[in-house]
């Protein structure tokens, strides 16, 4: 018999490892409805800085729009409304006097789908410090963009091509070329929805590797529909059902030890 999901209590929510490391994420009773429909629902977490946080759970269950919450992409959509809080630091997210494109830069973001502009390597990571104001010079502009290649994993592999065109490169590659975009604007926080979806197995490892390195610097917040990669890059994890945030915790005792049989159901594969 299936277990009746929607007649079960409140979310199971317990942060052991965020007591012991800063916060850089924080959010309060966070809801998002599009129109009349209901997406996400009453969701409070502490996200830990310089680790990767994985949003895990079935497709629709309201980790991606939680993700577009943090850097106010739900923004773009006119029948969205967001209530709650959502803090970075100490700044709150949806406040008056936050402009939201300074947000995306201090917040970036990596797509499903690998998607450069169509400008040549160099311009495609150039293009956000440009922007924003963050080279007085061509020599500045220049060791933006090798510093941001290199720490993307991928300045050995086109620093002899910087002017081809960013298309040019293979999909894994151009996964790679965007979180350099996304790195150029020196953010604090990179979200990724489903970065590996559409790479195959070599690059997916490539990219994984990359996470791994880049939390060393950065706070990462990943939607990943496979276990086994949420197991092998995150430190935290976050199960959603319902658009609930169902449990949150240390990535290792969710998979070995949820306390919420939801939890359990879906990293078996009961549902999902």
């Amino acid at each position: 018999m299936k277990p009746d999901y929607e007649a079960q209590g409140e979310p199971t929510r317990y942060h052991p490892l965020t007591a012991q490391l800063p916060i850089k994420v924080a959010t309060q009773d966070v809801s998002v409805r599009y129109g009349d429909k209901p997406a996400l629902e009453g969701v409070s977490l502490e996200i830990p800085d310089r680790a990767v946080t994985a949003c895990i759970g079935p497709s629709g269950c309201g980790k991606s729009t939680f993700l577009r919450c943090l850097n106010r992409m739900n923004d773009t959509i006119d029948n969205a409304r967001v209530t709650g809080s959502i803090r970075i630091d100490s700044e709150e997210v949806n406040g008056r006097d936050v402009d939201p494109v300074v947000l995306r830069a201090r917040v970036g973001m990596v797509f499903q789908k690998p998607n450069p502009f169509p400008k040549s390597i160099f311009e495609n990571v150039a293009y956000g410090a440009r922007i924003h104001g963050l080279a007085d010079t061509k020599s500045e502009l220049d060791d933006i963009v090798e510093t941001s290649l290199i720490k993307a994993g991928l300045w050995n592999e086109v620093s002899d091509r910087l002017h081809h065109p960013g298309t040019s490169l293979s999909g894994g590659q151009q996964q790679r070329l965007v979180i350099a975009r996304a790195i150029a604007v020196n953010p604090e926080v990179i979200l990724m929805d489903e970065p590996c979806s559409a790479l195959d197995p070599i690059a997916t490892a490539r990219i994984e590797e990359l996470i791994d390195e880049l939390r060393e610097n950065y706070t990462l917040i990943i939607v990943t529909h496979s276990m086994a990669q949420a197991a092998r890059v995150s430190q935290m994890t976050a199960f959603f059902h319902l658009g609930k945030l169902v449990e949150y915790g240390p990535t290792e005792e969710i998979f070995t030890n949820p306390l919420d049989q939801r939890t359990q159901d879906f990293i078996t594969g009961r549902f999902g």
